[in-house]
C-alpha cells in the first residue's frame, strides 16, 4: 500500500484568469526553494488548465481538475472527460465536492463511476 503523502491543493472555483499564471511562477519559486515535501497542486477552472500545466512545468506544483465526466467522450455538451483533462496536463482531479452533491444532485454512485473514470485516464482522485 503506497504510504500516504501531505498534500497542499488550491481549489480556485470559478475564479482566476490569464493573469493567474503569475502567481503560478511566485508558487513555483517558493515551493522549488522551500523544498516543502508535499504534492502542491493547484485546481484552476478548466479553460486554464493547459495554460498553467504548461506554466508549472518542470516544478514540484502540479495541476488538477475540479471535475470530469465519467464517460470517456460522446454527447455531453459543456462536460469534460477524465481523458481530456488528463491530455490537457490535469494529472489531478476533485470528485465528490459538496456543492455538486447539495446544489447539483450528484450521489455515491455517480462519484464512484467518475473515480473510476479518472483512474482510468492515469489522475489522482481527491475524494
Amino acid at each position: 500500500m503506497k504510504q500516504s503523502v501531505k498534500l497542499i491543493a488550491g481549489n480556485w472555483k470559478m475564479n482566476g484568469s490569464a493573469a493567474s499564471l503569475a502567481e503560478i511562477e511566485a508558487l513555483k519559486a517558493d515551493a522549488a526553494q522551500d523544498g516543502w515535501g508535499t504534492e502542491v497542486v493547484v485546481f484552476p477552472p478548466s479553460p486554464l488548465i493547459e495554460r498553467i500545466a504548461r506554466a508549472a512545468a518542470g516544478a514540484p506544483v502540479e495541476v488538477g481538475a475540479q471535475d470530469c465526466r465519467a464517460e470517456a467522450s460522446g454527447a455531453f455538451t459543456g462536460c469534460v472527460s477524465a481523458e481530456l483533462l488528463h491530455d490537457a496536463g490535469a494529472r489531478w482531479v476533485i470528485l465528490g465536492h459538496s456543492e455538486r452533491r447539495h446544489g447539483l444532485g450528484e450521489t455515491s454512485a455517480g462519484v464512484a463511476a467518475k473515480v473510476e473514470a479518472a483512474l482510468r485516464a492515469g489522475l489522482h482522485p481527491v475524494v
